[in-house]
């Protein structure tokens, strides 16, 4: 789940784009970087860390030009190194090309295999690094028509910004797995993962890039391709449980208000005797607002984050995401001591979090401990660019609730089911992608592989 922000003839480009992703750092915390084009020359940096510590006035400074494209990175595919931070640039027989890729291209590997066959170096280990070659081999004489002749050839997600000395572009797979939205700040368009980063630069949100659609920005002002086959959508739930920020409008949609929902939601299937709602900060805060809602229990911050650690899901390695537990929650005593508590969080993955933060509230003398959880059980890996690891890893997959119960030390455990956290997203036009939770992926793995499979090939990737 990465971030990505692009702006088209702005004097401010590369300060802007640093604003932007400072408002997209939630989806990534491991590197970030932004290419900027002064329409004869184009330069990149990209460091390892956030994006408050890499970038400052002297290095934004050395990236002049009125265009530019920026990114913020959690590893889905590739390695967490600095040959892996995007955007990835590179100058070419048709001039200068940067790429900021959020998603996962499912069958990158048997593409570059083929690639390395034919005499292709690449640099990285990313799954964006083949996207690149393919446009570099395409006989096309326009950009655009070099980028369709590439994504013809890859599947999986992608929502990605491009950026030439002269143009800018911005896409969607057909699914319409990732988000990006289009905005519109004066005379300049941008782009965003997210509307929020918008709002920080006083643009002006115009639409959602579609599935399926790429949008070229130049001189002649904004042009819209379609050059896929149509196909059913499906938006990444998950983005609503956990991954955007709440002050962002998603699939038509703000995330505050689906979370709500899914708390309500969940607090009709398990309403509980209990004398407070206690949200895991910060996801789990609106959820809980909605749970707290439905039943009339009152609502309590009995857990306070230290907002200088990252999100624990995300980071890289296990022995970093146990650390951060503890450095990242903090319970209060005098809230929790001698209280039934419900505690609200977005979703279960290995368990690990839950069970030390369950610990932690027993320690402070509550009484009992119902756990809720505002979405389904996690029982399948993603491979469009969440970070869920295998079978083996989801806790739900191999154990029942009531060993997921014992093993975490609540007093009750339940997840919403999949069901209700359909409904709380009610109909209309939009449709989703649940595959984490129902195993019913809606793309095809490469060369028909199998469930087993494609998780050995993913894993040899990252």
């Amino acid at each position: 789940m990465c971030g990505i922000f692009g702006i088209f003839n702005h004097r401010d480009a590369a300060n802007l784009t640093y604003l932007g992703l400072h408002s997209l750092q939630h989806r990534g915390q491991e590197s970030a970087g932004i290419s900027c084009t002064d329409g004869e020359t184009m330069r990149t940096h990209r460091e390892m860390g956030l994006v408050s510590d890499i970038f400052d006035a002297h290095v934004l400074s050395q990236l002049p030009g009125r265009s530019a494209i920026g990114h913020v990175r959690y590893s889905t595919s590739g390695s967490s190194t600095i040959g892996n931070a995007q955007p990835l640039m590179v100058e070419y027989s048709r001039g200068y090309l940067a790429m900021a890729h959020n998603g996962n291209l499912t069958n990158a590997m048997i593409v570059k295999d083929e690639l390395q066959n034919y005499g292709s170096i690449f640099q990285s280990s990313s799954d964006t690094e083949v996207l690149i070659h393919l446009m570099a081999l395409a006989h096309e004489d326009s950009t655009v028509e070099r980028l369709i002749s590439a994504l013809r050839r890859m599947e999986g997600s992608y929502s990605i910004a491009a950026l030439t000395n002269n143009e800018l572009l911005a896409m969607r797979d057909p699914h319409g797995f990732r988000p990006l939205c289009l905005g519109k700040l004066r005379d300049s368009y941008v782009v965003s993962s997210e509307n929020c980063a918008f709002d920080l630069i006083g643009a002006k949100y115009i639409r959602d890039i579609e599935p399926g659609e790429i949008l070229l920005v130049n001189e002649n002002g904004l042009t819209s391709f379609k050059p896929f086959k149509e196909t059913a959508h499906h938006h990444c739930i998950f983005e609503f449980i956990y991954f955007a920020r709440p002050d962002s409008y998603m699939f038509g949609k703000t995330v505050y208000s689906v979370r709500k929902a899914l708390g309500r939601q969940l607090a009709r299937e398990s309403a509980v005797d209990a004398d407070m709602v206690i949200p895991i900060p910060d996801s789990g805060i609106s959820a809980a607002i909605g749970y707290s809602q439905q039943t009339g229990i009152p609502f309590e911050m009995g857990l306070i984050r230290n907002h200088y650690v990252g999100r624990t899901f995300i980071e890289p390695k296990d022995s970093i995401r146990h650390f951060g537990v503890k450095l990242k929650l903090n319970a209060l005593r005098d809230i929790v001591k001698g209280k039934r508590i419900v505690v609200i969080d977005d979703s279960i993955v290995r368990a690990t979090t839950g069970r030390k933060i369950i610990k932690m509230l027993r320690q402070y003398g509550a009484k009992e401990i119902h756990f809720r959880v505002s979405s389904p059980a996690t029982m399948y890996p993603c491979f469009y660019g969440i970070d869920t690891p295998s079978r083996s890893q989801l806790i739900a997959s191999s154990h029942t609730l009531e060993e997921i119960n014992k093993y975490m030390g609540s007093d009750s455990l339940h997840y919403l089911t999949i069901e209700s956290m359909r409904k709380a997203l009610g109909k209309g036009e939009y449709t989703y992608c649940d595959a984490c939770f129902s195993g019913a992926y809606p793309s095809r793995f490469p060369w028909g592989m199998e469930l087993e499979q494609m998780e050995l090939f993913a894993k040899g990737e990252k």
